[in-house]
């Protein structure tokens, strides 16, 4: 067990290891200028002064191994290096960022899991009858409602026809309030980001314990649960659903990590000042620098989630924990 413990995480090292070095020498090996790439400026623009200057903050002027070494000792320190389009520390961008994305992905996964996991036990304890079908039909319908269009008509409808919540935004811009106030003002804003976020992701939760309920429903432990007259009640919250959560908890913890991906295009609608946010600013102005730090961090959520996913599924289901 502490052998099979440690080559996961050897491989998970070795994965981030490459991703890192992925990171680093891409930029540095594309065609073109790679000032240009690193440094996020238009280097026609620039005097031969600036240039020098660019490339010594940069560190571009200095061989490629040194490059590297220096690129690790940053990254160890914190230090994702500086945006010359924003004219500010790429670490401190993305700390202002992140913060507003776990919020709206932290709300969307618990929404997700307890509807997911309620819908999809429901659906399978009543396979193939009417609720089971419609219930499936409606996950199908949801999963298949692309984001954008989404949270464009909740826009459309709740927040300019209806005028019940805000459209854009994280807070209300010059607010002054209590502290509650505050609160309540940004979980105003919050409502229609989470709402689609949970819309895309209740499907894949549902699908997930519907199948593992199916299977956990045939298993011979739970013919012999009833056959020792447990009531149904005993053998569906015992029995079936304990032994169901297992791949949900997994699914969850994956999906938390390529939510911080994910999150790009409903924050894009949304105007929410997220993670995701951050990429599209980035892309649009060729910010480069902090297009390799966000998907580095994106990279790391990943890993990280596998690793809580790896660490959680023998806690929840024994006969993982004994292989």
């Amino acid at each position: 067990m502490r052998s099979s413990r440690g080559n996961r995480i050897l491989e998970y090292l070795v994965v981030f290891v490459i991703a890192v070095s992925l990171n680093f020498f891409l930029p540095r090996l594309m065609p073109g200028n790679p000032l240009a790439l690193l440094a996020g400026v238009d280097v026609g623009l620039m005097t031969p002064e600036e240039k020098a200057k660019v490339k010594e903050e940069a560190g571009l002027d200095r061989p490629l191994w040194e490059q590297y070494i220096d690129y690790w000792n940053d990254l160890l320190h914190g230090d994702f290096g500086y945006s010359y389009k924003q004219k500010a520390p790429i670490t401190k961008m993305i700390g202002d960022r992140l913060p507003w994305t776990l919020l709206i992905t932290g709300s969307s996964l618990i929404i997700s899991a307890i509807f997911g996991v309620i819908f999809g036990a429901i659906s399978a304890w009543n396979r193939a009858k009417p609720v089971d079908i419609g219930l499936l039909w409606t996950m199908i319908l949801m999963g298949s409602m692309p984001t954008f269009w989404l949270g464009m008509m909740l826009i459309s409808i709740v927040s300019v026809d209806l005028q019940l919540l805000p459209s854009f935004g994280a807070m209300t811009p010059a607010f002054f309030g209590t502290f509650w106030e505050s609160v309540a003002d940004v979980a105003s804003h919050t409502i229609l980001p989470v709402i689609t976020l949970s819309v895309w992701s209740i499907p894949g939760v549902y699908l997930t314990m519907r199948y593992t309920m199916l299977s956990v429903l045939g298993a011979d432990f739970i013919r012999t649960a009833r056959s020792k007259g447990l009531s149904e009640k005993t053998v569906l919250f015992r029995h079936v659903v304990r032994n169901s959560l297992a791949p949900v908890v997994t699914v969850l913890a994956i999906r938390l990590g390529f939510a911080f991906g994910g999150t790009v295009v409903v924050e894009t609608v949304f105007s929410y000042p997220g993670l995701g946010r951050l990429i599209f600013e980035s892309v649009s102005g060729r910010d480069y620098p902090v297009l390799q730090a966000t998907f580095l961090v994106i990279t790391v959520a990943v890993l990280v989630s596998n690793i809580l996913a790896d660490m959680l599924y023998p806690l929840l289901d024994p006969r993982a924990k004994a292989n």
